[in-house]
């Protein structure tokens, strides 16, 4: 499966946005937007993802799942975030994945990944992936903004890295990797690429609802796997789900 059509962008609100629009207009599979700033961009439950221009890596795959892949929708969010951290591989770093959807470079978020589908009845007609990368140091937004501490592939190298080689090797690794959705292998990837794992975390699930444990590792559908405090075994699904270290006091989300 190589890569269908492109569409650029100097600046866009949403690269997902126009992606989910061009996805019901009939843009062929492994299609890509790709914009230079986002002005509207966001991630998960819509939290805003800061993207100025010519400083980081924003855009988003339009796929159009084969019937073999359907059942294995829920793994297109460790896809790519491996497809992510394939390429920081190569520069000597050690990126993880922070459950679901994050990229972490030494307990900081260097890139976060947006799933969001569209269906036709009850049948899937696309997946939409964007990813939002952060390349040089002015990507960051100010930590008053952040979630999360922040970094950069040139904060972590220490040195400036072009943006077109990036997304070449992102694209790259997502076709080499996409062959592999239904494998015990992709999943033993993310497995051992999942940050925190063996680790005291804190899974706050939405609704009041909190778990505080060790993380174990992931199911074979993508869900986290959490052992508690009762020394019982609690499986977090995909949702409205904040992930953290737990060190035995609140952290600041």
């Amino acid at each position: 499966m190589g890569l269908g059509e492109i569409k650029y962008f100097s600046s866009i609100g949403s690269t997902n946005d126009e992606a989910l629009a061009w996805a019901n207009k009939g843009a062929p599979d492994f299609s890509v937007v790709i914009s230079d700033e986002q002005t509207m961009g966001r991630g998960r439950m819509d939290r805003p993802w800061f993207t100025p221009a010519g400083t980081a890596l924003a855009f988003s795959l339009i796929l159009r799942p084969t019937t073999a892949e359907k059942p294995f929708l829920s793994r297109f969010v460790g896809l790519a975030a491996l497809s992510i951290c394939k390429p920081l591989q190569t520069f000597g770093l050690n990126p993880q994945i922070k459950w679901p959807n994050d990229i972490l470079l030494s307990n900081r978020k260097i890139a976060g990944v947006l799933i969001e589908l569209v269906w036709a009845g009850d049948d899937i007609k696309c997946v939409v992936i964007g990813i939002g990368l952060n390349v040089l140091k002015r990507a960051v937004p100010d930590t008053d903004v952040l979630r999360f501490p922040g970094t950069s592939l040139e904060s972590a190298l220490k040195r400036e890295v072009q943006r077109e080689e990036v997304l070449r090797d992102i694209l790259g690794a997502f076709v080499s990797l996409r062959p592999e959705l239904g494998s015990d292998d992709l999943m033993n990837q993310w497995g051992t690429a999942l940050a925190f794992r063996g680790k005291q975390v804190r899974v706050e699930m939405g609704a009041g609802k909190t778990v505080v444990g060790r993380l174990e590792g992931i199911l074979s559908d993508g869900s986290l796997r959490v052992r508690d405090d009762n020394n019982k075994s609690v499986t977090v699904q995909f949702g409205d789900v904040s992930l953290r270290p737990f060190t035995g006091i609140l952290i600041n989300r």
